[in-house]
């Protein structure tokens, strides 16, 4: 059992020091896509040390630690094959031409802030870890409902991507395999909606709704910062019309029948 001070020293310290070393390995690389790998697995990371120094129930922990960590697993794998396997991803590249100059700082700035982002991003699992009552409450059970079904979800989004690009008949051309017809990022509604379940979860304890900014925070940067805004700046790039097309008949966010 530990304090609240001794967890939130050991999350800094550890996810701080591995965008660090994440940082010199992007150098090395010359792809900063490697930060979606520490993000991702940051928060998994953070996720262990909530639940091993937490003062809260055992199952409780437990349960945070299931969720966060096998969802964490999941993408961190997934990243790392594609970061492997590919180009540095088009975001960073664009960035590189837009920064210029001063990239090695400019670009430990950035790790460093997607190592704070994890630290606050994990605010629903540390209320979690040190909630102390026994039983599980009904804002808990919805909490892992969400989970199971957003974990679905983007694995089939993922899985129907990775399918559509593996064949060369595709090249070029947009995706509208599955869920790719109904929603234009159906994994990014499917990532949020895990974000959402975080914080459900977290409201069975006290202070949790701490939590709920993060979900709120993840969507702004999925709608509006990192995430839809430059992914689709390059598809209209790479695909032109075919894919203004897309952006006219397809949810950009949230899954429903395409128009037309």
């Amino acid at each position: 059992m530990h304090d609240l001070t001794t967890q939130l020293l050991a999350g800094t310290t550890t996810v701080l020091g591995m965008m660090f070393l994440l940082w010199c390995l992007h150098l090395a690389l010359k792809n900063a896509a490697v930060v979606d790998v520490g993000w991702t697995a940051g928060l998994g990371i953070l996720a262990v040390l909530y639940a091993w120094l937490g003062t809260g129930w055992g199952p409780r922990r437990l349960a945070v630690l299931l969720m966060v960590g096998l969802w964490s697993a999941r993408l961190t794998l997934h990243l790392v094959a594609r970061v492997s396997s590919e180009p540095e991803d088009a975001r960073y590249t664009e960035i590189r031409a837009r920064w210029k100059t001063n990239l090695g700082i400019k670009f430990f700035a950035f790790f460093m802030f997607q190592g704070v982002l994890d630290l606050l991003l994990s605010t629903p699992y540390l209320i979690a870890s040190r909630n102390a009552a026994v039983g599980v409450s009904p804002f808990e059970l919805l909490g892992a409902l969400v989970w199971v079904v957003a974990v679905i979800g983007e694995a089939i989004a993922d899985r129907q991507l990775r399918a559509f690009k593996a064949d060369p008949a595709n090249t070029g051309t947009v995706c509208r395999v599955g869920l790719w017809g109904w929603s234009r990022h159906p994994n990014y509604f499917f990532e949020w909606l895990i974000w959402v379940s975080f914080a459900t979860f977290a409201l069975g304890s006290p202070w949790g709704w701490l939590g709920i900014g993060c979900p709120i925070l993840m969507l702004y940067f999925l709608l509006r910062v990192t995430g839809i805004p430059a992914t689709e700046a390059h598809a209209v790039k790479s695909r032109g019309e075919s894919y203004r097309q897309y952006q006219r008949e397809v949810s950009a966010f949230v899954p429903r029948r395409p128009r037309g």
